[in-house]
């Protein structure tokens, strides 16, 4: 490795020992080798501390920081203001990335010098590391900054960026808590082009620790916020939020986001972890996010087709519970609001039944089975 490496990673690390090491791992093992891996261990109560410090002893490449805890994005903004590579990678404490993710990412940008950040798809797995399903987003530039007015689409820990554009874009902002990314994906799209890879760079691991009620209402406001400023920038006015503490649902109310927009987004967000959580497996976390999205939301602004969808996820885990009338109770409550959703559950639920029960059609009785 040259004195200079030229890749930094930067990892932010709170009592992650669960998957820790297999992190570290997939990055030592990368095929491009010329880079500093920098590990922030953020005040880490767990084993988190001493998995680190002996990979740091075997890897000279390894650098660790440790200090209380501080929350992500002071921890984001110390490593990448440490990082001496000419590039930054991004990497969480419990994703995997695959061997050649930084060969691949330092490939395009060092041939696509008007790029800054590239990402790329992922694919989505359990606490047990197996295969859930393979997503990407927008590939062009063109089409991504597009898609970021509506919702954020790059994925945090896919991300290879030049050092010079995160510096002369000011970082992550501590404002936008559990949002900082895809604020900074907005202000970098004010510079430069950004690009998806086609190719999966990350295993991206889901489990219900990523989740909490205090998360997702935080991470609807800062998206709005970070959309807004965004629009006022656009508009060559002054960013709205540049001088705010912390994103509330008052500052947004004062700065124009109506509250049906902030209850839109907060649902939207609790679809999204319910979706992931159902896929996963995680059954007690959907029916705490159920029963979380009907506290936090007002009725009124819950879109039927949001509903409708989250009805199905948890009528998938009653079912799963062998909790049989429960289950046909969400569906048929999905379906009312949502009608052409009629063929996807019931399908799925009359397989499963006979599956469960030990029904079989007879066809001597007349009766006939649902493909």
């Amino acid at each position: 490795m040259s004195t200079k490496p030229l890749i930094s990673i930067v990892m932010s690390v709170f009592n992650g020992e669960q998957f820790l090491a297999e992190a570290i791992d997939s990055l030592l093992n990368q095929t491009l080798r010329d880079f500093e891996l920098i590990v922030v261990n953020d005040g880490s109560t767990d084993g988190s501390g001493a998995i680190l410090d002996s990979y740091q002893k075997k890897d000279s490449r390894l650098r660790v920081y440790h200090q209380e805890n501080k929350g992500l994005i002071f921890s984001l903004n110390r490593g990448c203001g440490l990082a001496a590579g000419e590039y930054i990678a991004r990497m969480d404490a419990d994703d995997v990335a695959v061997p050649d993710r930084l060969a691949l990412q330092f490939e395009f940008l060092k041939n696509h010098p008007n790029v800054g950040v590239v990402a790329g798809a992922v694919q989505f797995i359990d606490t047990a590391g197996r295969a859930l399903c393979t997503t990407g987003h927008p590939n062009g530039d063109q089409e991504i900054k597009s898609a970021l007015l509506e919702y954020n689409v790059i994925w945090h820990p896919t991300v290879l960026m030049r050092t010079d554009v995160f510096l002369a874009s000011g970082g992550y902002r501590a404002s936008f808590r559990d949002a900082e990314d895809y604020d900074l994906w907005l202000r970098i799209a004010e510079r430069c082009q950004l690009v998806n890879l086609e190719q999966v760079l990350i295993k991206y691991r889901i489990h219900s620790n990523q989740v909490s009620q205090r998360k997702l209402k935080q991470q609807a406001l800062s998206a709005l916020a970070a959309r807004t400023a965004a629009s006022a920038r656009k508009k060559g006015d002054p960013d709205p939020f540049d001088s705010a503490d912390m994103i509330t649902s008052d500052l947004l109310t004062n700065m124009g986001v109506s509250q049906a927009e902030q209850q839109r987004a907060l649902t939207a967000s609790y679809l999204a972890f319910i979706r992931n959580m159902s896929m996963a497996g995680e059954q007690a976390a959907v029916l705490d996010l159920w029963m979380d999205m009907l506290r936090s939301s007002r009725c009124e602004y819950i879109e039927k087709s949001v509903l409708a969808d989250a009805r199905l996820a948890v009528a998938q885990v009653y079912w799963n519970q062998h909790k049989l009338f429960p289950s046909l109770l969400a569906v048929l409550q999905a379906l009312s609001m949502r009608p052409q959703l009629v063929g996807r559950p019931l399908k799925i639920l009359w397989r499963q039944f006979r599956k469960v029960y030990g029904v079989e059609s007879n066809p001597d009785q007349g009766g006939s089975a649902v493909a």
